[in-house]
């Protein structure tokens, strides 16, 4: 995904405070903190990783999809990787 390399730093930016979030989890499991603390650090967690999985099918669909450089077999297998990795996620 050579395309990405133009985000490298946004999208490493976003990985690593997921990462610290995770950290942040295991902490308050570590510490037997409430239940409470640990739903909403994880509810964050989970709009952090959906959001950096939006950045990344966008970049997809627009240098795989609707680049009109592209043939149109190369758009439509850009359009399915898409839909193969959307089946996935959403599962």
């Amino acid at each position: 995904m050579s395309h990405t390399s133009r985000e490298k730093t946004k999208l490493l930016n976003r990985v690593r405070r997921i990462k610290g979030q995770m950290e942040a989890v295991e902490r308050l499991l570590e510490e037997d903190r409430g239940c409470t603390e640990v739903l909403q650090l994880v509810a964050g967690i989970r709009g952090a990783i959906n959001g950096l999985m939006g950045e990344i099918i966008e970049d997809h669909i627009r240098h795989h999809v609707a680049d009109g450089v592209l043939s149109q077999p190369e758009r439509d297998d850009g359009a399915l990787e898409l839909i193969d990795v959307v089946r996935t996620y959403l599962k």
